[in-house]
């Protein structure tokens, strides 16, 4: 065999094994970084409108403060001790480059992706429903700031465990979050919750821990349990057959708020369950180990 075609055979064969070599320790690095994630980071971690951005904020004594969109942040502690933010992402929010505002002045970033939600047609008998008249406005806007108060309410001190929710109840998810809904025809705001269809009367369960902030009865989601989980992380629970706590009540995780019903613009029996982070209406299903990519 010629000189020339055996330096160019051991050649080949040196850059094969320094590509396997290469290949293996990015395999191992990436373990290990992986591996480096806290828990809370890796199961939350759903940066998309309408998702979740945990963001690292590093290794310090006392929890720094952060901000999103002008409003404050949960920081926790994961399980690797790093400290990190808990954002919730409005479904408004374009996909790119975001920042976080941290005490002292320094930002982090981290970058929001993209994801198409389905369109959703319903038909509803009362037309007022999708139409409401002068009176009805003035009631629904009245109501609207009692609710934005409560989504805004923030907390000091909650659990790493609080972040991780039951389901409230059990039952078939009948419709997602982020479904850009149509009544009778009308493109309206997108979905905000979850829906669960299970029998009326059924028990809704807290999923966490926390402090009912506000009950009403209201005209778009009839009766409404809102509890408070702590730094900003809201359960919104409406449409109930009736409420079974009152305002400042403490709840423990699993604890009956209220049964299911079809109050206000509900076309039958069903739970719908909202979830809230600074003040972002976010995929419940990221909490409870449901939501897809």
């Amino acid at each position: 065999m010629p000189v020339d075609v055996m330096q160019r055979r051991s050649t080949r064969q040196r850059l094969a094994r320094l590509m396997g070599h290469v290949m293996l320790w990015a395999a191992v690095c990436g373990a290990t970084v992986a591996q480096a994630q806290g828990y809370i980071s890796r199961t939350l971690d759903h940066p998309v409108p309408g998702g979740v951005a945990v963001v690292p904020l590093g290794v310090a004594e006392q929890a720094p403060q952060a901000r999103f969109n002008g409003h404050r942040v949960m920081v926790i502690r994961d399980s690797d001790q790093q400290w990190i933010a808990v954002v919730g992402i409005p479904l408004s929010t374009k996909p790119g480059r975001q920042a976080l505002q941290v005490q002292g002045g320094e930002t982090a970033g981290f970058d929001v992706g993209t994801k198409e939600y389905k369109a959703q047609h319903i038909k509803l008998k009362n037309k007022r429903q999708v139409s409401p008249n002068p009176d009805d406005l003035k009631r629904i806007e009245r109501e609207l700031d009692e609710q934005i108060a409560a989504y805004r309410t923030y907390r000091a001190g909650i659990t790493p465990s609080n972040v991780m929710l039951d389901r409230p109840v059990n039952g078939r998810l009948s419709s997602p979050f982020g479904l850009r809904r149509f009544f009778n025809g009308e493109e309206r705001n997108p979905h905000s919750g979850l829906d669960f269809a299970v029998p009326a009367g059924t028990p809704i369960k807290a999923p966490a821990a926390g402090r009912v902030v506000l009950v009403g009865n209201y005209f778009f989601n009839g009766n409404t349990v809102f509890v408070d989980h702590g730094q900003g992380f809201i359960s919104m629970f409406c449409h109930l057959s009736a409420i079974d706590v009152k305002v400042g009540d403490d709840v423990e995780r699993g604890a009956v708020v209220g049964k299911v019903g079809s109050t206000g613009r509900a076309t039958g029996p069903h739970l719908h369950w909202n979830v809230s982070l600074n003040d972002a209406r976010v995929d419940p299903a990221i909490f409870i180990g449901t939501a897809t990519r």
